[in-house]
Order: C-alpha cells, then sequence, then structure tokens
C-alpha cells in the first residue's frame, strides 16, 4: 500500500517500532515511510490508538516493549498479511488477513453472545469497529 509523500515520491506502508520516551519500543506500527525524502508518517487508522496507548504510559515509562499488532486490530492484519514473507503489503494479502481476521472476530461475538458474556461482547465489537474503519484501505 502506497500514498503520495509531500515530496511527489511515494511513501510505502512498512511496520516500524517507534520509540517513546527513550525506553518504551512499540513494534509493528503501520507507517507510511518515503525512501526519497526520508518522511515518515503514521497510518491515520491507527493514530488515536497510538495516542491512547502513549497517554496511558505516562511521561516516565518502565522500560518494555509492546507489539502494537496485538493492541490494535489493523496492526494485527498488516502483520497477517506480511506473513508471506514479503516486506511488501499487498492490497490483496491486506483484504485477505481482513476478511480472515473479521471472520475468527465474528465467531468469538457468536460465543461471547451465547455466554450472555455484555463486557466480551463489547470489546469484540470494538475490535471489529477498528476493521470496519475507512482507515482499512486507506
Amino acid at each position: 500500500m502506497n500514498k503520495r509523500c509531500q515530496c511527489g515520491d511515494l511513501q510505502k506502508l512498512r511496520l516500524r517500532t517507534v520509540i517513546y520516551a527513550r525506553q518504551v519500543s512499540i513494534t509493528r506500527v503501520p507507517v507510511f515511510c518515503c525512501n526519497r525524502c526520508g518522511s515518515s508518517e503514521v497510518h491515520a487508522g491507527v493514530k488515536s490508538d497510538i495516542g491512547r496507548l502513549i497517554g496511558r504510559l505516562g511521561s516516565h515509562p518502565v522500560p518494555r516493549i509492546i507489539p502494537f499488532d496485538q493492541v490494535n486490530e489493523l496492526a494485527g492484519v498488516l502483520s497477517s498479511a506480511l506473513e508471506n514473507g514479503s516486506d511488501d503489503l499487498h492490497a490483496v494479502d491486506i483484504a485477505r488477513a481482513a476478511e480472515e481476521r473479521t471472520n475468527e472476530l465474528l465467531d468469538l461475538w457468536l460465543i461471547a453472545s451465547s455466554l450472555k458474556d455484555e463486557g466480551w461482547k463489547s470489546e469484540i465489537q470494538g475490535r471489529l469497529a477498528q476493521l470496519s474503519s475507512p482507515y482499512i484501505s486507506s
């Protein structure tokens, strides 16, 4: 997946590590990167989740590594799409991974519903909302 950079070249979507406060490594964050000018931009579909995560860490966080693809569904889908060994994210692989994850979450929602577990259902609905976001194809 690509988008146009301000310099006119294409920015490729990559999963990168974001370092916060020199203490926390947040791995597998979807970031658009330009090889020409070196600019980078966190994918719009995950910006708010990264912000919330950093907000919860506080200004003096404990050193640690946080795998973002286990926190955010879009990052998880992109991570799954890269499992074929390629460094590039292709729309067909992303669509396949998103469909598989959506089906998994719907199965879990059915189980939660049969157990009448409203908290679990709500969590799954939030995860499904991340995948139905217009940002999944940006």
